[in-house]
């Protein structure tokens, strides 16, 4: 807060984007720069956390696309923003047992903070996986890209519309030690971009997330230069909305966004049919979104879990099929995640869609 609050002071309001992007990932203040937000202990828990189930699925997708590409001699799997480093653990324990696969991998885990990289290294211990922080300096394929909640922590602006006036939200300073939103005319930039993408529908707040959109266009052309594929899960929605879908969370409870900025995670609703707009102008093939809770049942999760419970007490099963209904049911993740894979034109596969 007081990082921020020097900031505003300097500049008197900052756009919604900067605002985020300073309370996330400010390098010495930064939420995920000096937290680990993750587990019961954490703010809030994510898949791979709820089931490992979640990791083995994930993995037979991989190694599934990796035959579909010819079983390249070399195949990179990077992974956007990689938690305390729990999927990548379970996605190893499963590629072990394809050694064929295990043998052409390398991972890249993209992370920028120091604090979870050390978390992540002291969870994975194996030299097939390197840490990174642009994947710019990829130079080599075919690539998986992979996302599981990466893009919903990425800055966005926010817009203010009635009638023909735009506005963009900013935060100022309210008196000494608080801050609140304000408005300041859009630019003509702004503007242009906003329509350009069609954004706009019914309801006045229009997001605008161009950082997403700037990973996306990059991510198209490795994969259109590489070869490979584009596969992200994320809470979201598929029709065109205008309204303010940030959210604060601290202790796995909802927050105020300017009550304790760089102590509470600030997370966005995805515009999935954006995402599809975006890969489809980049010339790459892109299957129909559907939620979490297809995927998974498509790649077999439930009778992957019906033959471990033969295997195990009644007590394990219970709990196992408990975080199962958390992943698949409509009123938990099941409907709310969607996901999205995008790949180059002329491949059929589409396991899990």
């Amino acid at each position: 807060m007081k990082n921020i609050i020097k900031i505003l002071k300097k500049n008197k309001s900052i756009p919604m984007d900067k605002f985020i992007n300073t309370a996330l990932y400010d390098k010495k203040n930064g939420y995920y720069m000096k937290k680990n937000p993750f587990g019961k202990k954490g703010d809030y828990i994510t898949s791979p956390l709820i089931s490992n189930l979640f990791g083995e699925m994930i993995a037979i997708w991989c190694v599934s696309f990796w035959e579909h590409l010819g079983k390249p001699k070399k195949i990179l799997l990077v992974e956007l923003g990689p938690g305390d480093g729990s999927l990548c653990k379970d996605l190893l324990n499963v590629f072990k047992n394809f050694k064929n696969f295990y043998d052409c991998l390398e991972i890249k885990l993209l992370e920028k903070s120091d604090k979870l990289k050390k978390i992540q290294r002291n969870k994975i211990k194996n030299n097939k996986v390197k840490w990174i922080k642009d994947i710019k300096n990829i130079n080599y394929g075919p690539i998986i890209f992979f996302g599981n909640e990466f893009f919903d922590a990425l800055p966005i602006k926010q817009i203010y519309r009635y009638k023909n006036i735009f506005r963009e939200r900013h935060v100022s300073l309210s008196g000494k030690d608080k801050i609140k939103f304000s408005y300041k005319k859009a630019n003509k930039y702004l503007i242009n971009n906003i329509k350009k993408l069609k954004l706009i529908s019914d309801g006045n707040i229009i997001e605008y997330p161009v950082d997403e959109i700037k990973f996306i266009n990059l991510i198209a052309k490795m994969i259109k230069k590489y070869d490979g594929g584009f596969l992200t899960l994320d809470y979201g929605y598929t029709e065109m909305q205008n309204y303010d879908t940030l959210q604060s969370i601290s202790g796995h409870k909802y927050s105020d966004i300017l009550l304790n900025p760089s102590f509470a995670d600030i997370t966005h609703h995805i515009n999935y049919s954006l995402f599809l707009k975006i890969l489809i102008s980049n010339n790459l093939q892109v299957e129909k979104i559907v939620t979490q809770s297809e995927f998974l049942q498509k790649l077999g999760i439930l009778e992957r879990a019906n033959i471990l419970s033969k295997k195990i007490n009644f007590k394990k099963k219970i709990d196992m099929f408990y975080r199962l209904k958390k992943l698949l049911h409509n009123e938990e993740m099941g409907k709310l995640f969607k996901v999205i894979f995008a790949k180059k034109k002329g491949s059929k596969f589409s396991l899990g869609f």
